[in-house]
């Protein structure tokens, strides 16, 4: 047994016996079943439960939620049937199968199966496109043999190899559908109006213009069926079915506001079970005044009275075997087979999530049972299964313990359909189509459409495109478009962005510094190749692949040809970097930045000034330069690389070398409290320019600087609030910040609003560094020479911590 098997997910003791290398009687302990533990291969381990087997509580309150989940279960059962084209009793057996087949051999302990409105449009098409209901049959047989085979090669991760824009637009594509066939059913439809609605309306229009229209599996038929539908309704001798048109509209207005009010949208009590329940109840009422107002039998659910098992078993269709050298049958079963195990997976995930004690149910093992299910199915006459989130969710909600809540479920629905047809026949087709009306315009939202629309073209196109390809084609058509247009999409992102180019301006001629991506393919030798040959001549070129996992041996053979032949033709000097010793690339270069050998005596101070503000650029936009952090052999002594020196804050949201972008011992950072210049950060600054080759000195400070608002307050008060906070050697630093503040602005700071006391702490910020940047010049002959011969600069900028950015401010 594995951990993680569901059967593990109680809060009981584990009693586990370890036998090393799977010999000798080894010994037991315990430990909770939540906790962990890492076992290797060789141990042998044996799991007993301390779990009670029957559990009459756990028993009862299954049997409860099986009731609640039953009766949710039984309109959708009817009217998911009725939507697909396919009798009412296909739905019923479906949802027996579900429930007791699928329940007895599911993993999961809260999902419940059945009939699913996300493959209506499958079923419709696929009833149409192989003739008879019969034939349909055996390709719902061969799709649950195919889906027993996803589970047997643990195909459970199937879902996630389909974008989520493709799935979005499958479900929208199926809301649309179900509002398509179920408006003219909810204003009263029925076949005696001429044209029975929906696909298997075309088989008695064969040879009329309809016929050439049609496509052999087409879904977009059912927009024909509709507007056919809709003028016979129109056109109707006897007038517009007041009754029927009654009970849809009172239907749809409830369905509306119970799910508008939260408190009932939460309740136990199931909606559609109202809705069916009064519905039935105002049909029977408006039926008793005649006329248009009486629900003709045609407007009913029509369900076969069984009277016992065997009638029960004597109204059930047999699957058509002479039909297994049919290719369209494999054809029709691969789509059920495929759509259904991807809805299953991505419903059972989604009830898993819902699940308080937060179970995990095994996919694979949910495959396979799905399989057995369909199969079931298939051989009694029903429609497709699959895991249904709706009845998921009100299982969970309901409190449902274990699996039996499922199989309680279709136990009811079988006895329903054994004892009481003739109460569900008097439930209106109108009084159905307002709750999948309803779910239909939950899966095609206008929410879901602005959404997509939101997240861009490339989720957006796709997902759009298989709405109106299955909508105009059939199911496994749009999935197709779906799936290309992504893949093409992703191509294209590919194609574009296959390198990222950095150009780098240095004294000794530009640097192209090119950065390969994660996963370098065929695709990208193109792109590549151009990106290299923006290198200019005469030129350094830099291509870096220290974040690449995989480079394509294409690719490999244009980089070693550039390097070999180009390079050297046009005067190019190129460094490679980061590439592994297998490509046999690398040079004894590899780790050198080409900014850090920038030779300092060639850097003028407003060079280096322009390589930090581009390094800030690069840090703001989230992009800076893949670097080494170890030092290399080949950089000689440190002071040859050091091009500025920083006096900072101790603040820790300032990490100078990342702020601007440097490598490591490109700066000299000399820290002090409130950038407060005393005769150690003199010495560090003298240092740095004189010693260590520094050619600007950057006194930077802080735009929201705690330090200047502890320096504010002490200016206010005649009590020393850095003794208060236990910081007595920092009175100092604060008398130093003192000089920059105005004691006329400093008493009315406490009264600025927010905004304007982060103005004043910003301009204070930068009178405090301009005038210790004065007192580095003053107190300094040495570096008073320096600035006055152009040696150097001393400049001053301020840090936004939130933004990011630096302004220098001279």
């Amino acid at each position: 047994m594995k951990f993680g098997d569901e059967r593990l997910n109680t809060p009981l003791l584990l009693f586990i016996r370890i036998t090393p290398n799977g010999t000798g009687d080894g010994s037991y302990f315990s430990l909770p079943a939540q906790e962990q533990i890492d076992l290797t291969p060789e141990i042998d381990i044996e799991v007993k439960m301390n779990e009670r087997k029957f559990d009459p509580k756990k028993i009862a309150q299954d049997f409860l939620s099986g009731i609640i989940v039953f009766l949710v279960a039984l309109p959708l059962c009817l009217g998911i049937a009725i939507a697909s084209d396919a009798d009412p009793m296909a739905g019923l057996i479906s949802g027996i199968v579900g429930g007791i087949v699928i329940g007895i051999f599911s993993g999961s302990h809260t999902s419940v199966s059945g009939p699913a409105a996300g493959l209506t449009a499958i079923v419709a098409a696929q009833i149409a496109n192989l003739g008879t209901y019969e034939t349909f049959l055996l390709a719902v047989i061969l799709g649950g043999v195919i889906q027993v085979g996803f589970g047997v090669l643990k195909a459970g991760a199937l879902s996630a190899f389909f974008p989520s824009s493709v799935i979005k637009g499958l479900l929208a594509a199926i809301g649309v559908i179900l509002i398509f066939k179920q408006l003219p059913l909810l204003f009263g439809y029925s076949k005696d109006m001429g044209l029975p609605f929906g696909h298997a309306a075309l088989t008695e229009v064969e040879q009329t213009t309809v016929a050439a229209a049609k496509h052999s599996h087409a879904v977009g038929d059912i927009i024909f069926s509709f507007f056919k539908a809709m003028k016979d309704l129109v056109n109707y001798e006897s007038g517009w079915q007041l009754g029927a048109i009654s009970v849809g509209l009172f239907s749809l207005g409830f369905l509306y506001v119970w799910d508008k009010i939260p408190k009932l949208k939460k309740s136990l009590v199931p909606a559609p079970l109202l809705v069916v329940i009064l519905g039935s109840m105002l049909g029977w009422g408006l039926s008793k005044l005649g006329g248009n107002w009486l629900l003709a039998p045609q407007q009913l659910v029509d369900v076969p009275s069984a009277g016992s098992l065997g009638g029960f078993m004597s109204l059930l269709r047999s699957p058509d075997f002479s039909q297994l050298t049919n290719a369209s049958v494999y054809i029709g079963a691969l789509t059920i087979a495929v759509v259904a195990s991807l809805e299953t997976l991505l419903n059972l995930d989604a009830v898993d999530k819902l699940d308080r004690r937060q179970r995990i149910s095994p996919p694979n093992r949910e495959l396979f049972a799905q399989g057995l299910g369909n199969i079931t199915a298939g051989m009694l006459g029903g429609i497709p299964v699959t895991s249904v989130v709706i009845r998921g969710s009100v299982n969970v909600n309901s409190g449902a313990q274990t699996k039996l809540s499922s199989i309680f479920h279709g136990i009811l629905l079988l006895a329903c359909v054994l004892f009481i047809p003739h109460i569900l026949r008097m439930i209106p087709l109108s009084c159905l189509a307002a709750i999948l009306l309803m779910t239909g315009f939950k899966l095609a939202s206008a929410t879901l459409f602005k959404q997509m629309a939101n997240e861009g073209r490339y989720q957006f196109l796709p997902f759009i495109f298989t709405l109106v390809a299955i909508v105009l084609t059939d199911l496994l058509i749009g999935i197709c478009t779906g799936m290309v247009l992504s893949l093409l999409f992703i191509l294209n992102s590919n194609l574009r962005r296959p390198v990222r180019k950095i150009k780098e301006k240095h004294t000794d001629g530009d640097l192209l510094h090119i950065e390969l991506g994660d996963q370098v393919t065929f695709l990208n030798k193109a792109s590549l190749e151009a990106a290299l040959r923006e290198a200019p001549r005469s030129s350094r070129l830099l291509l870096d692949a220290r974040r690449t996992d995989y480079i394509d041996p294409d690719v490999l053979s244009l980089i070693r040809e550039f390097k070999e032949k180009t390079a050297p033709a046009f005067d190019i000097s190129m460094q490679l970097v980061g590439f592994r010793e297998k490509y046999k690339l690398s040079d004894k270069e590899d780790s050198v930045d080409f900014s850090i050998l920038e030779a300092r005596e060639k850097l003028t101070p407003d060079q280096v000034l322009e390589i930090l503000s581009a390094g800030n650029r690069r840090f703001v936009e989230g992009h800076p330069l893949d670097r080494t952090l170890m030092k290399s052999p080949t950089l000689g002594t440190a002071s040859s690389s050091a091009i500025v020196a920083i006096v900072s804050g101790i603040d820790s949201q300032t990490p100078v070398e990342m702020i601007f972008d440097l490598g490591i011992g490109e700066a000299f950072v000399i820290r002090m409290p409130g950038v407060v210049i005393g005769p150690r950060a003199l010495g560090g600054v003298e240092y740095a320019v004189s010693v260590g080759g520094a050619k600007a000195v950057v006194v930077m400070g802080h735009a929201d600087s705690s330090m200047l608002s502890l320096a504010i307050q002490n200016a206010n008060s005649s009590d020393n609030k850095a003794e208060l906070a236990g910081c007595a050697s920092l009175a100092d630093v604060l008398e130093q910040i003192a000089i920059s503040i105005d004691p006329q602005q400093a008493r009315a700071f406490p009264t600025m609003s927010a905004s304007e006391q982060a103005n004043y702490l910003s301009q204070l910020a930068a009178r405090h560094v301009a005038r210790m940047a004065d007192q580095l010049v003053k107190d300094s002959p040495a570096l008073s020479h320096l600035v006055q011969s152009g040696q150097i600069r001393i400049v001053t900028a301020i840090f936004d911590p939130e933004k990011g950015l630096v302004r220098f401010l001279n």
